[in-house]
């Protein structure tokens, strides 16, 4: 994998991933969806933000491949799309139990202030 990502075209699309996973709240979708499907209302009840809000997220990452949905009736039952998607989340969360202080005190990474 490293020398696929060597390459200037794999490096980009692979920013572009991770920039779209350093949004707070669409990683707050992907990491609540590794417990299994859900519903957008289920999403915006547990993320305390508006159906709106949680259908346009889910909609960015579908239209990235991130996640696939599964209509039921008037219902539609979101999950992660990929098997390495979980993969990436669980190995994510395995470096910032070693490094997370390091990372949440590193000037490099400030997120913009609102």
């Amino acid at each position: 994998m490293a020398k696929t990502l060597a390459t200037s075209s794999s490096a980009r699309a692979a920013a572009k991933l991770f920039r779209g996973l350093a949004d707070p709240m669409r990683l707050s979708v992907l990491l609540a969806l590794q417990d299994g499907e859900r519903r957008v209302t289920d999403l915006a009840d547990l993320l305390g933000s508006s159906q709106a809000n949680v259908s346009d997220l889910l909609a960015c990452l579908r239209g990235c491949g991130l996640v696939v949905d599964r209509p039921v009736g008037r219902q539609n039952f979101y999950r992660l799309a990929r098997p390495e998607l979980r993969a990436l989340l669980e190995a994510a969360e395995s470096l910032l139990a070693g490094v997370g202080e390091q990372v949440e005190l590193c000037g490099n990474y400030r997120q913009a202030e609102p």
